[in-house]
């Protein structure tokens, strides 16, 4: 991380932005969570990503390909996912830089929330 900048664009210091949600805080909206889960494969964190994917649609594992450097978020649309709803979708492109060149991956992300705190899970998406 760049001046100690969270990868996920918001322009504020990790330890400030994504950083308590991969320490355990509640995402408070969709949006931000999709964009604590971008930052987790930034700095490699795949047992962040299994907490906060939903436990019907969860893998058993996941590993993190060490050759992307994940580099840009862009967030092009938020749908509900605020404070008083249940679910919530964010279209995002991210960008990364593997041995190939650049990946740009455009997926429409689907959050509900689940458990008994309600907490923002990420369910499945879709790439395009």
């Amino acid at each position: 991380m760049s001046n100690g900048l969270c990868p996920c664009g918001r322009g504020i210091a990790f330890s400030d932005c994504c950083g308590p949600l991969h320490a355990g805080e509640p995402a408070p909206t969709a949006e931000r969570l999709m964009r604590s889960r971008y930052s987790a494969f930034a700095v490699g964190d795949p047992g962040y990503l299994l907490r906060t994917w939903d436990a019907t649609t969860r893998p058993m594992g996941l590993e993190l390909d060490g050759d992307l450097t994940w580099q840009r978020l862009f967030v092009e649309r938020a749908e509900a996912g605020g404070p008083f709803d249940d679910e919530g979708f964010v279209t995002f492109t991210a960008i990364a830089r593997g041995p190939e060149g650049r990946i740009e991956q455009r997926e429409r992300s689907r959050f509900r929330r689940a458990g008994p705190d309600r907490r923002w899970v990420y369910v499945d998406g879709s790439v395009s």
